[in-house]
């Protein structure tokens, strides 16, 4: 801090040289030691400063509320500007008086400032003084210091402190008093800083940022951190655009000066200008205690100190604390806690760093966004062992971004875990962690979880965006509740929150797999209503949808008009049809249309000849199925997993063994992939072609699966019991 920067030229001008004579007459303070042995009454020194061209009356409180000191200067015989920091209530009898500038107002703080910090150090050393030989010694300081002022050599004694000389103080006091200014410098600076940020804080730009991001969602102490950091930046560019057009204006000046040196010479009887003389009207005597009255308000009341200490509270607030300096033994245990691996325990390195710093919140989040820089492998570990930590004072957006975090990683036991400590300290989880929940749960597919979260999310007012309907409508899709899906996208509408072609093909094809025709037909209009054309894929989900309903002629109905839009049938699309005879098992007109599809060109493939397969399979035409399955080998493709199912069937029943028992190897192998009615389909196959001990077997498995057998299937399965044979081993 450069203390001579701090006043203007204007404000060196405006004070009158001391006279060197009043100062060396207090001959105590040539030596420190000898303040407390020979004291000077209050009396001499004022006596003293009163012969000096400069009269100062250092004004001190009696009340101990007023913490404030104030210092007035007056001249007797030569005019000059006076320093005053008094009551608002005594003005001068002199108009010009009561306009100050910015200059006299700096100078007034940093002496105020300057006399209330020394009056302690002087009380500290000097405990058995009394109050009138400390302000006899404050007196003698200040004078020295402004005579310093006057001489405009700060700068370089604020730089070397120890290194200078003095007539009139000891090398300890010297030293001492310039201190206390540099301290005082940094103090007004601090103050300028936090004052201009108040009106950062208070700009157009940041409320409406700040408005934008209360409106998204985020709250607290988030929203607060967020504010600070908007009004910070807009603060700092203020400061690099000021600091450039200050640099302009200073090499303008020194332009301007040097033409005026070469066409101007200035007359040296005319420099001596008579000043304006100023009138400066001492205090009166004060009686009893001091009233410190501003805008009607009595600041000497005793109220007035609570109301200080959440000013100071507040400041604290909206200046952040700086994080401590990691130096030692605490830099060594930090760099281990950097370099370790994933698997690697944190918690004694974590113990130990926190005995040896003692660190608050400030110096974690310093530690955890270098450990995020560096190491995110064991970010998210030490992140989470840190929310226990009381130091830390973790709050709710900490405990919501670790389980998303977790989320991310597809973590969802660690995710509930760090949620359910939450829950523990008393936590509610508020919107932002409910979103991460609704996102968490729709991926892992976890329906009522899922929808738990959700319905916490609309109880607090909080209305939903595309993101979230998204993920609901996509868990409900999984789930097998096409129709509560389907209810979302009608709220969406009503929002004026235009669905995804993504989300309407999900329900569609939800739909279709559910065999829910009038569903499917809904979505399937509304997405033309939405501007969405049918396509190849659309119309194939609306005619499996008609298939698995068991109605043939709506979905040839369907086929035909995606036929007259110019679509061409696929294989799916075709294998869809297919299906759909199979149902009524209306194998001419599967036949007819195959027929005809190839005419125009089409040829099957496997989708197609794997639905052929299957039902050919129930009729037990084992050469045509066998035919088509060395069509399939001519695809170069290795026939589905679930033709299997039909093979295991079809040999089952007509007693060929061998085959028989080689399919359900397969399918025992993959038995994860069966569905109840599959399992169903090879028992009773298995019960018809006399394989009992193959079917009791298949049958335990599919209990295992946690699968529940049909009252069919337990009346089958009690009659191969009672008049069950031998295996019968025919071909």
């Amino acid at each position: 801090m450069n203390l001579k920067h701090l006043f203007s030229k204007q404000a060196f001008n405006h004070l009158s040289r001391f006279n060197p004579r009043s100062i060396s007459r207090f001959s105590i303070f040539c030596n420190a030691s000898s303040i407390s042995a020979t004291p000077t009454p209050s009396s001499r020194l004022l006596n003293t400063a009163h012969n000096s061209p400069i009269r100062l009356y250092l004004i001190l409180s009696t009340n101990e509320n007023d913490k404030k000191c104030y210092f007035h200067s007056a001249p007797e015989a030569k005019p000059t500007t006076s320093i005053s920091i008094a009551n608002p209530e005594i003005n001068s009898n002199d108009p010009e008086e009561d306009s100050h500038d910015d200059d006299d107002d700096t100078v007034n703080e940093f002496l105020s400032r300057f006399v209330y910090i020394m009056r302690g150090v002087l009380n500290e050393a000097y405990p058995g003084c009394d109050k009138p030989t400390t302000d006899g010694m404050l007196l003698i300081i200040v004078e020295k210091v402004i005579a310093e002022m006057e001489k405009g050599n700060l700068e370089h004694m604020l730089s070397e402190v120890s290194a200078i000389p003095s007539q009139d103080f000891s090398e300890d006091l010297w030293k001492t008093v310039w201190e206390v200014s540099i301290k005082v410098c940094e103090d007004m600076e601090k103050e300028r800083k936090k004052e201009k940020m108040k009106k950062f804080l208070q700009s157009e730009d940041v409320k409406v940022m700040t408005r934008f991001a209360s409106e998204v969602g985020i709250r607290g102490d988030m929203l607060r951190e967020l504010r600070f950091k908007w009004a910070r930046e807009k603060m700092e560019g203020s400061d690099f655009y000021e600091s450039l057009e200050r640099l302009r204006e200073e090499e303008k000046a020194e332009h301007a000066e040097g033409e005026v040196e070469c066409e101007e010479s200035v007359d040296v009887g005319e420099a001596g200008v008579a000043r304006e003389k100023r009138k400066v009207v001492g205090l009166p005597k004060r009686h009893g205690k001091m009233k410190y009255k501003i805008y009607g308000l009595d600041l000497s009341d005793p109220k007035w100190v609570e109301v200080a200490d959440k000013v100071n509270e507040a400041q604290e607030m909206i200046w952040p604390q700086e994080a401590k300096p990691i130096t030692g033994k605490c830099k060594l245990v930090t760099e281990k806690i950097l370099s370790l691996k994933e698997e690697d325990d944190p918690t004694p390195l974590l113990t130990e760093w926190t005995e040896l710093l003692q660190p608050s919140r400030v110096d974690w989040n310093n530690f955890l966004d270098k450990l995020k820089q560096q190491n995110n492998e064991i970010y998210t570990k030490v992140a989470e062992h840190v929310l226990s930590e009381s130091s830390f004072e973790a709050n709710i957006r900490d405990f919501s971004k670790i389980i998303d975090l977790h989320a991310q990683e597809n973590r969802m036991e660690d995710a509930e875990r760090v949620f359910k400590k939450m829950n523990e300290n008393g936590m509610t989880p508020d919107i932002l962690t409910l979103i991460v929940l609704v996102h968490m749960y729709s991926k892992a597919g976890n329906h009522e979880r899922a929808k738990e979260a959700f319905e916490s999310l609309k109880t607090q007012g909080f209305k939903p965006d595309m993101r979230v309907y998204n993920s609901m409508i996509m868990v409900h899709v999984n789930a097998g509740q096409p129709s509560l899906g389907e209810s979302l996208m009608r709220e969406m509408e009503v929002r004026d929150i235009k669905p995804t072609k993504e989300i309407y093909m999900a329900l569609l094809r939800s739909f279709a797999e559910c065999g829910d025709f009038n569903g499917a037909q809904r979505i399937f209009t509304t997405m033309q209503f939405a501007g969405f054309q049918p396509s190849l894929e659309s119309c194939s989900l609306l005619v499996e949808a008609h298939g698995i309903a068991g109605n043939p002629d709506m979905a040839r109905n369907t086929f035909d008009y995606m036929m007259k839009l110019g679509l061409k049938p696929d294989d799916k699309s075709t294998a869809s049809m297919i299906a759909a005879y199979e149902k009524k098992n209306l194998l001419d007109k599967a036949l007819d249309l195959l027929l005809q599809l190839e005419k125009d060109g089409f040829e099957p493939g496997v989708s197609t000849y794997t639905v052929l397969v299957d039902w050919f399979a129930k009729l037990q035409l084992i050469d045509e199925v066998e035919q088509i399955l060395g069509k399939i080998a001519l695809h170069g493709e290795s026939p589905p997993f679930k033709i299997q199912v039909s093979l295991c069937e079809m040999y089952s029943r007509a007693r060929i063994e061998k085959k028989a028992l080689q399919t359900l190897g397969v399918l025992e192998a993959k038995k994860e992939q069966l569905g109840q009615e599959d399992f169903e389909r090879i028992v009773n196959a298995l019960i018809a072609g006399r394989f009992e001990q193959e079917a009791q077997r298949i049958y335990k498995v599919m209990e295992a699966q946690g699968y529940v057998a049909s009252e069919t299937l337990k009346f089958a399965m009690m009659s191969s019991r009672a008049f069950g044979g031998s295996t019968g081993i025919l071909r």
